[in-house]
This record gives C-alpha cells, structure tokens and sequence, in this order.
C-alpha cells in the first residue's frame, strides 16, 4: 500500500501538469479559431443597431467577431481605396451611388448565389450581383416640429420649400461633396429648375438667388443635425424617414415630409470587399445580413427598412414603418447613378469653389 500511495504522490504533479497543458492547448485553439472580420459601415445608432441585434447571430454560429470600421460611404470608400492591394476590411456598407463607384473600382467581388440573395428586391441586386442592397430608404425633407408648432407653420410639401424666406437662416444643408442626402437635395431642386442628371446648370445658377441665402450651415454629414434642431438652430433639412425615426425614439421632436416632387431612392448597399483575408467566411457574412431574420432584427431596433420582403415586422411600429414606406415609394425617384458619378468630381470642386466656399 505504502509502495502504491507513493507512486501515486509521485505522478500524480505529472498528470495534473498534463491536464492543466491539455486545457491551455484547448482554450490555445478555441482562441485561435475565432476570426474577426472588418465591416465598414455609418458609426452612431446604425453601427449600435447592428453590433447589438444582427451581429451576435452570425458570431455565435460561426465563432467570429464582428468588428465595425464606423465612417459615412466617402469616408469607408476612402480606406478600401487606400488598402485595395491588402484590405484591412471584409464587407462594407456604401450608399447605392457610392456604391456604383466602389465597382467601377474593382473593390468588390461578386456575391455568392444563396437562398437570402434570391429573396431581395429585385432592385436591390446590383448588376452582375457585384453588391445588394441591405436596407431601403429614401431621402426628402426633415422638419423641427417644435418650431414649426410654435409659429403656426404648417408642414412643407415641396423641396422648394427650402426656399421659402421665412427659413432664413434656418436650413441645414449637407455638403454636396461628401453627403448622398446633400447631392439627392440638390439633383431634385435641379430637376424643379428645369436639369437634369447629366445638366445641373440650372441649379447651380439658381441656388444663390433661391435655397443658398436661407442656408445657416453647410455640413458634411447629418451627425450634427440633431443638436442644431435641439438647439433650435435648424428648421429644414434633407433627411430619411429612417433617421427622422431614430431621432424621434432620442425624444427629439422632428417628423419626415415626403415633398409632392417625390423623394429620391437611397438603398445602402453591402459588398464583399476584393481579395480580402477571410473571403469564405465574408461571404457567409454578407449572405446573412440579407436573411429576414437578420433584417428583421435591423426593422425592430433600428428602424432599418428591409431589401429582404419575407423579414417580418415584429409590433405595430415596425408594420407601420414598413407601410409608411410603400406609400413614399409610389413617388419616389430614382436618379441616374452612373451619369452622376461621372461628373460627380467636376460638381463636387464647383460647389465647392462657388457654394460651400
């Protein structure tokens, strides 16, 4: 007895320095097997929206982690620019306009047939499914309600409201240059004066003597306006129905108005970025942010319209948001994305030099 109890004093070290080598090595591989994958997309609530709801699902079930590179569409358009020949990111999010253009660069890869991808909108598959649309909007007009109720204005109808001068130094306007909500204002205000997308001669001519002289501020993206409509600085301006919701649920008191001349289709779109490191796995990404569970979750705590018709709206708020949206799209415009970009450059330097100056 006593021989066996000291054999077992003596490996009894050995085999508890094994198991505890074994579990290190084991917990080694377990970390090792978790990849993380870079997604460019808008930071504040749409970045918390899906990091908080969509992304867990896929990191559970592929034992990722999901990583958001927060920026506007110019801004991530830049950085996949900037790394094309070794991307630091996997998927990104672009305006449809940008989108075209991130194409055009070859920094998309084509996405892989799935069931999900069969499910969008038609019109949300961009051509030879180089990118899909991820969630649907379009741009009109925002108003601050609490001014506009304490003067006795009644809500606009027209983006030549933007115009009216008793908004004098009440409109906030995006820049041009780095903003689709800016440019979509702008093309519609073209169209009214009688342009084009290929012709912005006329709005360019007009803008001084019509919409400049009431603009307070030009911004280069929306992140400020709530503050300006809080602060009672801002009355107008051009926004989603999307945002103005996001607002509302931080108890700023702005509603949406879909001006009679139409709003103007804004899809976000998501492409897998080319030559990236993880592509298999990107790809897995992509192809589950267009399943309905995925974009129903978006609807639900970020009020993100669904590409994917069969994603259910979950509570009264979300099937009213969802038929707020059909109603909208009956007017809706689409612009000419390809004409646009190509002379996007030469419009961004004149506003630029003779607008935003």
């Amino acid at each position: 007895m006593k021989h066996s109890s000291s054999i077992f004093k003596t490996t009894r070290p050995a085999a508890l320095t094994l198991a505890v080598g074994a579990l290190a090595l084991s917990a080694g591989l377990a970390g090792a097997q978790t990849k993380t994958l870079y997604i460019g997309m808008n930071g504040g609530s749409m970045e918390k929206t899906w990091t908080e709801h969509v992304f867990p699902a896929f990191e559970k079930a592929n034992n990722a982690k999901v990583v958001v590179v927060p920026g506007g569409s110019a801004d991530i358009l830049a950085k996949a620019q900037a790394a094309k020949d070794k991307p630091q990111m996997h998927v990104m999010f672009l305006d449809d306009g940008v989108m075209v253009r991130a194409i055009g660069m070859g920094l998309c890869e084509k996405m892989k047939p799935s069931a999900a991808l069969n499910e969008v909108f038609p019109t949300a598959r961009f051509k030879g499914d180089m990118a899909t649309g991820v969630t649907m909007g379009m741009t009109g007009l925002a108003y601050n309600k609490k001014m506009f109720t304490e003067k006795g204005w009644a809500a606009p109808t027209s983006w030549m409201d933007l115009a009216d001068p008793k908004f004098k130094g009440k409109v906030v306007f995006q820049s041009l240059s780095s903003s689709t909500f800016g440019l979509h204002g702008f093309l519609m205000f073209n169209r009214i004066k009688g342009g084009t997308d290929t012709n912005v001669e006329p709005g360019f001519n007009a803008w001084k003597s019509s919409i400049g002289p009431n603009v307070l501020e030009y911004i280069p993206s929306s992140a400020k306006l709530s503050e300006m409509i809080q602060t009672g600085e801002a009355a107008i301006a051009p926004l989603t129905p999307t945002a103005v919701a996001t607002l509302q649920e931080k108890g700023i008191a702005v509603e949406y108005a879909q001006p009679k001349e139409g709003s103007v289709v804004l899809m976000v779109g998501e492409c897998v970025i080319a030559n990236n490191s993880e592509p298999a796995l990107a790809q897995k990404l992509a192809e589950y942010l267009l399943t309905a569970d995925a974009q129903a979750a978006a609807l639900q705590h970020g009020n993100q319209i669904p590409s994917n018709p069969k994603a259910p709206a979950v509570g009264d708020d979300a099937k009213l948001k969802l038929k707020q949206f059909g109603e909208y799209m009956k007017t809706a415009v689409v612009v000419d994305w390809n004409a646009i970009n190509e002379n996007r450059p030469a419009w961004n330097a004149r506003w630029n030099r003779t607008i935003e100056k």
